[in-house]
């Protein structure tokens, strides 16, 4: 007698299947948000029933954690050991994104609305982008203190405001592009900023609003 018990997937299967959940759920959350996107509607994108989706990944929670992890290992996954680098060419990185970003607007759309959404009272992803942004200023002043011992420069005090403010100016960034591509060119924009912001910590120049 023929055994009735289904078929087991193969890991590698699980895994597509698991990333194929990843990218609709990008997309209905970067559409209308983490509250209002349904599972049943993700479930309906890749051909398979809410259970199915708990299934996978245990809770609608869970799946927005791996939702913001996938995005954020997209980033990283062509450079050696899947991380950023160091120095000068963390900030080349960061350009480099801007560039990638302007090619993908789904995933760009779902990290602005997620990341905005996250500061309203007890939001699943706040914890996230707290340690997220506080990773990446680290990394930013870290490039910086780098940058400024290669090139024989005092550390000036002005490094974690850089780090915090390209950061800003990147994500600002997005979120007007999203709302009118025709009218910001998302990458030239960027590049131009963390330009900006790094001549000024390497080499400060006095502006028409210092001391303002």
């Amino acid at each position: 007698m023929s055994s009735s018990r289904p078929e087991r997937r193969s890991r590698p299967q699980t895994l597509a299947r698991r990333e194929e959940i990843l990218r609709a759920a990008m997309t209905t959350f970067g559409a209308k948000g983490y509250n209002k996107g349904p599972l049943t509607e993700i479930a309906d994108q890749v051909g398979m029933t809410h259970a199915g989706i708990l299934h996978h990944f245990g809770s609608k929670n869970a799946l927005l954690l791996e939702v913001l992890q996938y995005r954020d290992d997209t980033d990283v996954e062509a450079l050696p050991e899947h991380h950023i680098p160091d120095g000068t060419e963390l900030f080349r990185h960061l350009v480099r994104t801007a560039f990638l970003n302007a090619q993908r607007a789904g995933i760009v759309q779902a990290y602005a609305v997620l990341s905005a959404e996250s500061v309203t009272d007890d939001h699943p992803a706040r914890p996230f982008f707290e340690q997220r942004y506080a990773t990446l200023r680290g990394e930013v002043a870290h490039a910086f203190r780098v940058m400024c011992e290669e090139a024989g420069v005092t550390e000036p005090a002005t490094v974690d405001m850089a780090s915090a403010s390209i950061l800003a100016v990147m994500d600002g960034l997005q979120v007007q592009w999203l709302l009118d591509p025709t009218a910001v060119a998302l990458a030239e924009a960027s590049e131009f900023a963390i330009e900006a912001i790094v001549a000024q910590v390497l080499s400060p120049r006095t502006t028409p609003l210092a001391g303002a």
